[in-house]
């Protein structure tokens, strides 16, 4: 049974409930050991609902669902902003891309930029990361992490000067070893190649391979280890593409929206491209999601087989494991596919942590949450004093007290032409504020969907002056210098 928090605090529907929780064996501490190790887990482009725990009963990944039967389940969280590498930069840095300097793809993050091994500070950990980086240079080692695994081979002309461009990832290597050629061309295996190959020689089976090493090779030590799969991302196919019938997948609700003419104009023009590539037929948006979902359950596996090695080398204890993802993805909402927009699909992913230290029982947590917050939370869950310049917040003390506050939550999108800040209240009101195209106000708890949009309705305009003030305060205080509100 899970537990769940609420404004005030922990709910207790009857004391009867309340007692069977704690009688199931949830215990709370409020002391964390002297050096807990870190697993943290994640993958690109997956959306909120691929997993029990957030509703969605049809994809197989009973490891996850194990993982967040013994986790906190954040049902609520947000990226900072839906695209790859400015997300990546606040999950591992604490601070917002328009703070960081990386507000979209291919920015390389700055050596004088600390990660979160740099903000940990900490000689006695064994530090790797392991998978797709894109945060610059993609296959060399940096920012802390003593070990580094590479998949990635797509980046070479991002590459810093000095960096050799001849130079191939991890996974290259591994596949040349098992006799794979590259294309003659570039000497690379395109990422279709590889997820042409049978499962066993895929990325994620490669990323657990290693993950299990790294555990062996360091169980008598604290480590703080990454774990990046590339999967669900596109090309959106993979070993399991026929594990799931299109005819078992629900088609997202908003699919037939038509997204009016107030709807942002870039948002239109995607949508047409969608309708390009992919066309009107249902069908078509059906076996997309199936294969999407193979791509789900691919990852689960590997995840179920990092997750029991940990088990058998006896650290599962001592070890805090969060699972999540730089984005989502719209898999069809509005008939829209991928990210960079600022709908619940691309902005909202799953989020679990599980630390043994403070409850072994699942405990969901309804609040609007965001990825700003995981590094001050991780640091000071292990022991470690908060960085004056982290831009998000502990949640740490909320966790271990059954009180999670509510507080507006905000987004960011930044392009060359169009720029745009998001404000979501506790309430479910949405203003998404563009400077250059239609702006949006929704209210979520009627319109969950985000099918009608309220912005030019005056009968909202005090309400959009209020959520335009609750901007202009987030940008004073995170030092936002763009003219939007």
């Amino acid at each position: 049974m899970a537990n769940q928090f609420s404004r005030r605090g922990f709910i207790r529907t009857s004391s009867a409930l309340s007692a069977g929780l704690w009688a199931s064996g949830c215990k709370f501490m409020n002391s964390s050991p002297q050096k807990p190790n870190l697993l943290f887990i994640w993958t690109d482009e997956q959306r909120a609902d691929t997993m029990a725990v957030y509703g969605n009963k049809k994809i197989k990944t009973p490891n996850l669902n194990r993982l967040a039967e013994q986790s906190f389940v954040f049902m609520k969280a947000y990226v900072t902003q839906p695209v790859s590498t400015p997300s990546r930069s606040s999950v591992l840095t604490g601070l917002y891309p328009h703070t960081s300097g990386l507000t979209s793809n291919n920015i390389p993050l700055p050596a004088t930029t600390p990660c979160f091994p740099e903000l940990l500070n900490d000689p006695d950990y064994k530090t790797a990361y392991m998978g797709k980086w894109h945060l610059g240079d993609e296959i060399f080692p940096q920012h802390g992490f003593e070990n580094w695994v590479s998949i990635e081979d797509g980046y070479s002309v991002y590459y810093s000067e000095g960096r050799d461009p001849a130079a191939r990832s991890d996974y290259h290597h591994w596949l040349v070893g098992k006799g794979y050629k590259p294309s003659e061309n570039d000497n690379k295996f395109s990422r279709n190649f590889a997820a042409s190959l049978p499962i066993e020689h895929c990325k994620p089976k490669f990323l657990e391979e290693n993950a299990c090493r790294f555990l062996e090779e360091n169980q008598a030590d604290p480590f703080v280890l990454y774990v990046n799969f590339l999967e669900p991302h596109m090309p959106f196919t993979g070993p399991l593409d026929e594990m799931y019938h299109p005819d078992d997948v629900d088609l997202p609700a908003s699919f037939d929206d038509p997204l009016d003419e107030n709807e942002p104009l870039q948002y239109r023009l995607k949508r047409e491209n969608c309708m390009k590539k992919y066309g009107p037929d249902e069908e078509n948006y059906r076996k997309l999601i199936s294969k999407y979902w193979g791509l789900v359950t691919q990852v689960d596996r590997s995840v179920g087989a990092i997750l029991d090695k940990l088990e058998q080398l006896g650290l599962a204890g001592n070890t805090i494991v969060v699972y999540t993802s730089d984005h989502g993805d719209m898999m069809g909402a509005h008939r829209l596919v991928e990210k960079s927009v600022m709908f619940e699909e691309a902005t909202r992913i799953p989020f679990l942590m599980k630390v043994p230290f403070i409850t072994s029982n699942q405990t969901i947590i309804p609040q609007r949450v965001s990825q700003i917050d995981i590094v001050p939370t991780l640091l000071e869950l292990m022991g470690k004093p908060q960085s004056a310049s982290l831009q998000g917040k502990s949640l740490a003390k909320a966790m271990r007290e059954n009180s999670m506050p509510d507080e507006p939550l905000f987004i960011e999108w930044n392009s060359s032409n169009v720029n745009g800040r998001t404000v979501i209240t506790p309430d479910g009101w949405k203003l998404c504020l563009s400077d250059n195209d239609h702006s949006q106000l929704f209210n979520l708890v009627e319109d969950p969907w985000e099918t009608t949009n309220l912005f030019d309705n005056p009968a909202f305009s005090e309400k959009i002056g209020f959520l335009k003030g609750k901007i202009r305060e987030w940008q004073v205080k995170t030092n936002d210098s763009l003219k939007i509100a």
